[in-house]
């Protein structure tokens, strides 16, 4: 019931230098016998119950018999269609639709700020429990893993922005939609996925790192901590760049979280490296 999804967009590692491919983690591709993010967390709970394909219904308690609402997203005012009860699931669209800022006669909702690829990832979302790419769990591996097309490389993992002016990365900024939605769920989800991501320019993640910070409240740290770990575990490839220089003589509050994390990094390693039995240095008489 959700618009079609845009079309891909084209590889961007054509127009950057320096990436920290090898500091990622790889993707592979999906079998008809890998369960979703969504069913295995349902195995965890339940044991006995081993459904032979992934679960795409409506969540719990939905009813696809309830009012068509309309959204107007973005400033093109693309329109997408969804279910009132499905939309509902978000405490935000759950007080529009209770007629805080829904129009009553028309049932649209208008969504000028948000980005239409990021949207119909959220819908996606609420409609099957997960998006674009989808989320497996490698039973034999015991890993989770991003499904793909066919197409080696064809998933997308950046969405332009106007306001920043470049390519984010898509989990981002879902994590920090889902955030203002209300939908915890959807978080843990995109952070997941983001995870698995592979090939990222050091512009990219420094750019949406700075997204990051600017869209998500101080105690919620878990995407903001993901990035300086990223940093600090593939120091040795941005520290060489240039991207990296010019957003720390721009400053921000990133970089003192950066500094604080790289000291408890620091300590833990001088921490670990300690012995009982290692003897004191002899003071010269």
């Amino acid at each position: 019931m959700f618009a079609r999804r845009p079309s891909r967009h084209e590889s961007f590692s054509k127009h950057h230098n320096t990436s920290f491919d090898k500091h990622r983690a790889g993707k592979a591709t999906s079998s008809k016998q890998k369960r979703s993010f969504r069913d295995h967390a349902a195995i965890v709970k339940k044991l006995d119950v081993k459904p032979k394909k992934p679960d795409h219904s409506p969540p719990v308690g939905s009813t696809l018999t309830s009012p068509i609402v309309t959204i107007c997203v973005g400033p093109e005012q693309r329109l997408f269609a969804a279910h009132e009860d499905i939309l509902s699931h978000s405490p935000f669209f759950a007080a529009i639709c209770r007629g805080q800022f829904l129009e009553s006669s028309s049932k649209r909702i208008n969504l000028p700020e948000e980005l239409p690829e990021i949207f119909s990832s959220v819908l996606e979302y609420l409609y099957k429990g997960d998006y674009y790419p989808r989320l497996f769990h490698n039973k034999r591996r015991n890993i989770w893993e991003l499904e793909e097309d066919g197409v080696k490389n064809n998933v997308e993992s950046t969405v332009y922005s106007q306001s920043a002016g470049q390519l984010l990365l898509k989990d981002s900024m879902v994590y920090c939609t889902a955030e203002r939605y209300g939908l915890d769920e959807l978080k843990r989800l995109a952070l997941r996925k983001q995870g698995l991501q592979s090939g990222i320019q050091c512009s990219t993640i420094l750019a949406s790192a700075r997204y990051a910070y600017a869209n998500t409240p101080d105690s919620d740290s878990k995407l903001r901590a993901h990035y300086l770990a990223l940093i600090i575990r593939s120091r040795s490839t941005f520290k060489r760049s240039g991207t990296m220089q010019m957003e720390m003589e721009q400053g921000g509050t990133m970089f003192f979280d950066l500094f604080v994390a790289i000291c408890n990094h620091m300590d833990d390693m001088a921490n670990a490296t300690k012995s009982p039995f290692t003897k004191s240095p002899r003071t010269p008489h």
